[in-house]
């Protein structure tokens, strides 16, 4: 059995290490022999990677951005008299935040395998960027505690498919050495959010207050639904599907944008034909151990990330007026988004996901008992700018997905999902923990945050562990000098078994691919 799956070698033939020391010697021919992109690919790849970042990283930056301002809007609304106009009592409001996140939770994975299928987001992620805005800015007309919980549920399913979609999305048109930077940049929509949501809310509370007979925080809700349902259209007219089908694109940058993704995943980037591949690649998600631990990973970095919601909160302890707590919310939401695009950067040109993972875990529980521990203004402001470190991380969680569930897309599709639902869970129980009793050190909320921290580190040097031993065992593999151990040989059918292709074959699809750790 080992004979039949290993070659000869032929000492006429050169081999990869003697090729690839020089990429740039390349020839057509070698490249597809040795499963690199040639000379002249490189060139192609470069204009490419520039086509792709100037039109499809701006559009779901911008979307990103609306989306966190649309769903955390309600903190800012709390401080523009929400409660009072709406006669809600702490936990009334606590329930209004949490019930967003349980709509949120079971869109996902369903969501993400019918996109999948379909095979166009950019009428699928338009379409439920307009619904949302459009929820948004209905929600001005809530009256009491029923009807702002209602609207909650109704926004978190509607903005179940975006977040989960546009990551896959992504691993659709970048390799993994792009990935970190770029789920970054989508990322700092969120950051941005957190700054300029604030910024706005500020403006409207000084601006309109309470012209036209509505509140600001009325205002808030329409004024940015309405922006959101603007830039949706936009996203429906202008966002490419696929390299495949977009126009823009010359055959020789299609042929490259698929070549480099299949060189990378050791095979085509595609499904199977039918519908039946989405259930298949929920069941191999399902199946992978890397799942669960990337879904708790990120339902702890999640839940410790929790205070974002009561971020205006937070600063309101400072002891400032309401415009003054609003505006003090940006300044740290402006220094991470540059450090998490920097932090990102590093992160794909070293090749790395682990230690950027690990490294905002102590700085972040630092700033966690800075915050319980002094009363002084100067510390207290300063331990929001390390708190918000935690946002770092989740570029770096998203990229390390994309790598570690590399294929097929219906199972990369079903992995994203089912994580972001499973870390987005946190998002329903959290906001309980902040208690008004609690005020102004919330205590009991920054010791579970750091808690899931610790928890969080544990599932980062859990994976890393897999992952050495997977790459050890790709090595194995693809070395035809070595015989393979029995254990070898039994996960080598098992992968022939799901791809329907002879063990040869299996052998064959390892080659070159290297999980990143």
């Amino acid at each position: 059995m080992e004979k039949s799956i290993q070659s000869q070698r032929d000492p006429h033939v050169i081999h990869d290490h003697e090729v690839l020391g020089n990429k740039a010697s390349i020839s057509h021919e070698e490249a597809m022999h040795f499963g690199v992109l040639s000379a002249e690919e490189l060139v192609t790849e470069k204009k490419l990677r520039r086509k792709i970042d100037l039109l499809i990283m701006p559009m779901v930056v911008l979307v990103y951005l609306m989306n966190y301002i649309d769903r955390n809007n309600y903190a800012a609304a709390r401080l523009q008299g929400l409660e009072e106009d709406l006669n809600l009592t702490p936990s009334q409001y606590q329930t209004g935040l949490s019930i967003l996140f349980v709509g949120y939770i079971l869109g996902q994975v369903p969501s993400n395998l019918i996109l999948n299928h379909l095979g166009r987001p950019s009428l699928y992620l338009g379409f439920f960027t307009v619904a949302w805005g459009t929820v948004s800015a209905l929600t001005c007309l809530v009256k009491n505690f029923g009807q702002i919980v209602a609207c909650r549920f109704i926004l978190g399913l509607v903005e179940a498919p975006f977040f989960p979609g546009v990551l896959f999305y992504l691993s659709k048109w970048y390799t993994k050495s792009e990935l970190n930077l770029r789920m970054s940049i989508f990322y700092s929509g969120s950051l941005i959010s957190g700054a300029f949501g604030n910024l706005i809310a500020a403006g409207i509370l000084n601006g309109l207050g309470h012209s036209h007979g509505l509140s600001p925080w009325q205002w808030l809700y329409i004024i940015e639904g309405a922006i959101t349902v603007f830039i949706g259209i936009l996203v429906a007219i202008i966002l490419p599907d696929f390299p495949d089908t977009w126009r823009a694109l010359s055959p020789e940058l299609k042929a490259v944008a698929n070549r480099r993704l299949a060189i990378e995943a050791a095979e085509a980037d595609v499904d199977e034909a039918g519908a039946m591949s989405q259930i298949k690649g929920f069941k191999l998600a399902m199946t992978d151990p890397n799942t669960y631990i990337l879904a708790l990973a990120y339902m702890a970095t999640t839940g410790a990330a929790g205070f974002q919601n009561f971020f205006p909160t937070l600063t309101a302890t400072l002891g400032y007026s309401r415009t003054i707590s609003l505006l003090l919310c940006a300044p740290p939401y402006i220094f991470i988004t540059f450090w998490a695009l920097a932090h990102s950067h590093f992160s794909d040109k070293l090749g790395n996901r682990f230690w950027f993972f690990m490294y905002p875990i102590p700085i972040v529980i630092l700033g966690f008992v800075v915050f319980m521990a002094t009363n002084n203004f100067g510390a207290r402001y300063f331990s929001l700018f390390l708190m918000v470190f935690i946002f770092s991380m989740n570029g770096t969680t998203y990229a390390w997905i994309a790598s570690a569930i590399p294929r097929p897309p219906a199972k990369r599709a079903a992995a994203f999902a089912f994580i972001n639902s499973i870390g987005n869970s946190a998002s329903i129980w959290t906001p309980f923990t902040y208690r008004p009793q609690d005020r102004p050190f919330y205590r009991p909320a920054l010791g579970i945050n750091i808690g899931l921290l610790l928890i969080a580190a544990g599932c980062g040097l859990l994976l890393r562990f897999i992952l050495v031993r997977r790459n050890k065992r790709l090595e194995r593999l693809e070395n035809e000098d070595v015989a393979l151990s029995e254990k070898d040989l039994a996960r080598l059918k098992k992968t022939a078994e799901i791809e329907g292709i002879d063990l040869a074959a299996a052998r064959r699809l390892q080659k070159g691919y290297r999980y990143m750790i």
